[in-house]
């Protein structure tokens, strides 16, 4: 790819990533109307098929694009940071994925409800989903190096960070005092509510299969990842 700056990439990838943030996040902003207009049910399925298909836009651009832009490090030739780099992914992806327990949930199968959790991951941080995209995109940020990639964690860490405040401002509309006690008790800050002993650290919660699915998943994703690469390279995006 070209290292030129004013390649159009960049904001085509901003941009991306914000139409995907207002879809994804006005969604979930309006799912209690949605969901007495259609039902639980068909709301999921009808957030499922707009956020899906644009999450799988952004994968495959940003996939194509990775190396647009400057170089602005390369470490890849380092001996341990590509290790570095596939710790940090795979423990990403353990705050990413089991943030949401209830798959028959998330597949509509059961009905979807919103829930309140102090287990497991949740005691570490009350939005694992942001702690594990701020990881991602560290870890593939030092691995790439390039303008394109730092434009591409800006907006997801920007995103991520909105949903913060999202979802909390939408828990505590619906649970009211019930949420507030919860949070008292977790910190959106990695291990801090622990640190100062208003949280409590329970390993035999995380026996459970939502997180040894994910680490099959990363093992799978390990193994597909050069797949992944050749496939979407056949996408003349």
């Amino acid at each position: 790819m070209t290292n030129d700056w004013s390649m159009s990439s960049h904001f085509i990838m901003f941009g991306l990533l914000m139409g995907f943030a207002i879809a994804h996040s006005g969604l979930a902003a309006l799912r209690p109307w949605g969901e007495k207009q259609i039902g639980a049910r068909l709301y999921r399925v009808l957030f499922a098929l707009v956020s899906l298909p644009l999450a799988v836009v952004l994968i495959v651009y940003f996939i194509n694009h990775r190396y647009d832009g400057v170089q602005l490090w390369n470490l890849q030739g380092i001996g341990g940071v590509a290790t570095i780099v596939w710790i940090l992914s795979a423990i990403s992806f353990l705050f990413l994925y089991p943030a949401t327990f209830n798959l028959l949930e998330v597949a509509a199968i059961q009905k979807p409800e919103v829930h309140l959790y102090e287990t497991g991951i949740i005691r570490i941080t009350r939005h694992p989903q942001m702690v594990g995209q701020i990881i991602w995109c560290v870890a593939h940020t030092l691995w790439l190096g390039t303008s394109f990639m730092v434009v591409t964690s800006l907006g997801l860490i920007l995103h991520h960070l909105f949903a913060v405040w999202h979802g909390d401002r939408r828990l505590r509309l619906r649970y009211g005092e019930s949420f507030e006690s919860l949070k008292s008790r977790t910190s959106v800050i990695p291990f801090l509510a622990i640190w100062q002993k208003r949280q409590t650290l329970k390993l035999s919660e995380f026996l459970r299969p939502a997180y040894l699915g994910v680490a099959g998943f990363v093992l799978i994703f390990w193994w597909a990842h050069p797949l992944l690469i050749r496939a979407t390279g056949s996408v003349g995006w």
